[in-house]
């Protein structure tokens, strides 16, 4: 058996933590303890629909890319965001870019022709209708 060595990168060092700390684009914290995520999604179905809810707050409806490629469900948003403050002496310029991408199997039972897609209260809601499977009764078949 070797030895392998391991560094805990959860939580940064004395000396990452302090010169992070006194940085002035990295506020009261360090940027390892931002949160990177893609958004939260929760996917619900009923006997007539799928429904993909999909929380973003912030963003506006233009925002978001939601298509249906290879038979998959893709959620996209793109936002690039430029600040620009003026002071006595200097002038900061902030800039901003924020990206993801959801994508999610679809089944055999959709009708991707007839999805919606609504964005309020900063939450996507994707509305999938299902086919209407028919279900053929028992037939006998005689053996010869």
């Amino acid at each position: 058996m070797s030895l392998i060595k391991w560094k805990d990168r959860t939580l940064p060092t004395v000396n990452t933590f302090f010169d992070n700390f006194f940085r002035d684009d990295e506020g009261f914290f360090p940027t390892m303890f931002r949160e990177r995520t893609v958004p939260a999604v929760n996917v619900s179905e009923d006997d007539k629909i799928f429904k993909v809810e999909l929380a973003a707050p912030g963003l506006k409806r233009d925002d978001f890319h939601v298509a249906i490629e290879r038979n998959m469900l893709v959620i996209k948003s793109e936002l690039e965001e430029e600040n620009e403050v003026e002071e006595k002496t200097w002038t900061r310029k902030e800039y901003n870019y924020r990206a993801f991408e959801r994508s999610f199997w679809m089944p055999e039972n959709v009708l991707p022709e007839k999805i919606e897609a609504v964005y309020k209260d900063g939450i996507l809601t994707v509305l999938i209708p299902k086919k209407e499977v028919i279900v053929n009764k028992t037939k006998a078949i005689e053996v010869k």
